[in-house]
């Protein structure tokens, strides 16, 4: 007889780093508490071997993949065939085959993001002045989603200027992206700014300035950290009214990539709770 873990289906985060990933923990408990049958385990892979090991995956059974940075845009080009949000994005966090065996991509950080202001955090986008920080992979599949709830303003400061302008290219029919460098952001200040980049993997914060921030300003990190990462501790000691980590836009964008695998759409709370009582433990 098989053993569990040969009869369960396999399920996979790719990225570079990925040994902090929550990922197998926030899919452990929507399996046991749906009743699916499943294992979901973390694949280190640098950015060289993205394109081989995607189709390694699913060569040998693999039924879902996730991507993170920095490997987002890679797996954009490596599917088969992209969904609409993820050909807008142009960046990939979510893969399965469908049943003629093509590699589909698609992108949920959007909804997961969208969910965890609107829903977990009852913020109000429509009307907001929203600044994004970065336009790597992770900004790249938020702007669209982010439009849609018709802000006031939406600006991306990102190192290369060359970057966001391709970004804010990508979504005209969407809306107008103000483009800047970190160090001359658009005038704000802004009443919600979100950290896509990934300086904080290093200890770092965006050079941006503090000026941007106001007392009214909610600050989102889009990477998260027990105890809190570089950016929301220094939105903190600039006043913001208040400093959120990307827990629950990991947990609700997981949520999205569960129901697209399996068709069922699991109760985010339960595990949102769980995860901060292990960080507060």
């Amino acid at each position: 007889m098989k053993n569990e873990d040969t009869q369960s289906d396999r399920y996979a985060l790719i990225g570079h780093p990925v040994s902090h990933s929550r990922s197998p923990f926030i899919h452990g408990m929507f399996a046991a508490a749906t009743a699916q049958h499943m294992r979901y385990e973390l694949i280190e892979v640098l950015p060289d071997r993205v394109a081989d090991d995607i189709q390694a995956f699913f060569a040998r059974g693999g039924k879902g993949l996730n991507v993170t940075v920095p490997h987002k845009e890679i797996a954009a080009d490596t599917v088969d065939i992209l969904t609409t949000r993820a050909s807008d994005a142009h960046a990939v966090n979510t893969i399965f085959r469908d049943e003629s065996g093509a590699l589909i991509g698609d992108n949920t950080d959007g909804v997961g993001l969208t969910r965890d202001l609107e829903e977990n955090l009852n913020l109000t986008l429509a009307g907001a002045n929203i600044l994004i920080l970065g336009a790597g992979g992770a900004t790249r599949g938020v702007v669209g989603p982010l439009l849609d709830r018709k802000p006031s303003r939406l600006c991306i400061a990102n190192r290369t200027l060359e970057r966001a302008a391709d970004l804010a290219a990508r979504h005209l029919r969407k809306g107008h992206i103000h483009i800047s460098g970190f160090h001359n952001i658009a005038r704000g200040p802004f009443d919600l700014i979100i950290n896509a980049t990934s300086a904080g993997l290093s200890g770092a914060t965006p050079p941006v300035s503090t000026g941007v921030i106001h007392r009214q300003s909610v600050c989102y990190d889009m990477s998260y950290k027990s105890g809190g990462t570089p950016f929301t501790i220094w939105a903190q000691e600039q006043g913001a009214a208040m400093a959120h980590q990307g827990l629950g836009m990991l947990v609700e964008q997981a949520s999205e990539a569960f129901f697209i695998w399996r068709g069922i759409r699991p109760d985010t709370a339960p595990v949102l709770r769980a995860l901060r009582d292990k960080d507060n433990s």
